[in-house]
């Protein structure tokens, strides 16, 4: 008789899974995601999704959000629209920068297989 087993999972927060880099143009923002190692890429994927981050970003209200998937680079590239106070040069808020939000998006918790943990940026970890 074959059982199943089961597989702890660690909820981590992005940094930890994958670096970003970022940009801004106008009222865009621009983050992309690289995951740490290649086995990380189908967890981020899954969990990583254009309503996940609309989620993330709720607060800023972006217009619209789109991912790009770069899947030989073990990266995604996501787009939101309208979330940067009408631009850097327009916004009252101090803070408006495209790279900015990168932060934001990198503290976004994920949940990783314990198997993976040897993957992961960092030593700790919440179960």
């Amino acid at each position: 008789m074959t059982s199943a087993r089961k597989t702890r999972s660690l909820t981590v927060p992005l940094y930890r899974a994958a670096h970003g880099r970022t940009g801004d143009k106008g009222n865009r923002s621009n983050i992309s995601v690289i995951a740490w190692h290649p086995a990380l890429w189908d967890t981020l994927v899954e969990q990583l999704t254009e309503d996940a981050v609309a989620r993330q970003f709720a607060h800023r209200q972006p217009g619209s959000v789109r991912r790009y998937l770069l899947p030989q680079l073990q990266a995604m590239n996501f787009v939101l629209d309208e979330v940067l106070d009408g631009g850097v040069n327009d916004a009252l808020n101090l803070d408006s920068h495209g790279k900015a939000l990168s932060f934001l998006l990198m503290d976004m918790p994920v949940q990783i297989d314990a198997d993976l943990a040897s993957h992961l940026a960092g030593s700790d970890t919440t179960d």
